[in-house]
């Protein structure tokens, strides 16, 4: 019991505190939340992603087996997903919501400080790579389940390109196989950037978390939040030893498959006319208890 009072105040508390100063803002001052995802997704998610991964130590292998253990737990759990709900007859619509608010973790705005606060920098620049390949996914993947065939995948697709952490996972790329050394007028700038990121995430978080209204089906949020939280940690914690995971690498790996539901699932919701009440609610009630789930995992995995 002292251990996980100990890993949630010295690594869940400090993430809360500052995703709740968001809430406030978002409550008491209307603090416009597009506007800072904005910026945190086309100028600091980026850098962020560059400076973790040209300063990192992860060879090409292992970033390679990190994607794909991105990419197996995501369509895993959506297979998951699809034969648990299959019984229960849910129209064309809610099907969907079920599929892209389980299959999408939120691996920025809560596991990247969260991996940072548990297990340090090496597992951060991990962290980094499942993050950028679950982005990816969402972008083509949890579009398309979305749209529920109303948009073409080539639509997705060009979305994808459009989102500048893919060039700087690029660009990182080139810079590390090559093996550059960039001046410092470029990579201060950049770490400045980098190092604002993650206090804008939690702050972007809370403000999403404001807007969270009670849902019309509350047993189906039930479920859908057991299989986020529990059901794709367990299937997190058997693919990494068979990509061959081990150490912080794969400590970071079944923390970002822990995570709870990836707050971008209620702006798909919206654009694409889904249960918007039902996403939140799984967004709200997953984030709400995972400090539970997520000490129990980070106590495990040390």
């Amino acid at each position: 019991m002292t251990l996980l009072l100990s890993i949630f105040a010295d690594d869940i508390l400090p993430i809360l505190l500052v995703a709740s100063v968001g809430f406030l803002l978002a409550r008491y001052l209307r603090v416009d939340v597009k506007a800072l995802s904005r910026v945190t997704l086309y100028a600091l998610t980026p850098c962020l992603a560059f400076n973790i991964l040209v300063t990192s130590k992860i060879s090409a292998a292992e970033l390679g087996r990190m994607a794909l253990l991105a990419v197996c737990t995501v369509l895993g759990i959506g297979l998951i997903t699809w034969l648990v709900t299959l019984p229960l007859r849910l129209d064309r619509a809610m099907a969907s919501a079920c599929l892209i608010v389980v299959m999408f973790a939120n691996g920025g705005n809560y596991g990247l400080p969260l991996t940072l606060f548990a297990f340090g920098q090496e597992a951060l620049a991990y962290a980094t790579v499942y993050f950028v390949t679950s982005v990816a996914m969402t972008y083509t993947i949890g579009i398309f389940l979305a749209s529920s065939g109303q948009r073409s995948l080539s639509d997705a697709l060009t979305s994808v390109f459009k989102m500048p952490v893919v060039y700087a996972v690029a660009i990182a790329l080139v810079v590390i196989l090559t093996g550059t050394t960039l001046p410092l007028p470029v990579m201060r700038p950049i770490q400045l950037l980098s190092n604002a990121a993650i206090p804008a995430m939690l702050l972007i978080l809370g403000m999403q978390l404001e807007r969270a209204v009670k849902p019309e089906r509350p047993w189906l949020v039930g479920l859908a939040t057991a299989l986020r939280l529990v059901v794709s940690m367990a299937l997190g914690f058997a693919l990494a030893p068979i990509l061959g995971l081990s150490g912080v690498a794969r400590q970071a790996g079944v923390l970002q498959a822990a995570m709870p539901t990836a707050v971008i699932t209620t702006i798909l919701a919206l654009e694409y006319k889904l249960d918007s009440s039902f996403v939140t609610g799984v967004v709200f009630l997953s984030t709400l208890l995972s400090p539970f789930t997520l000490a129990l995992l980070i106590a495990f995995l040390n």
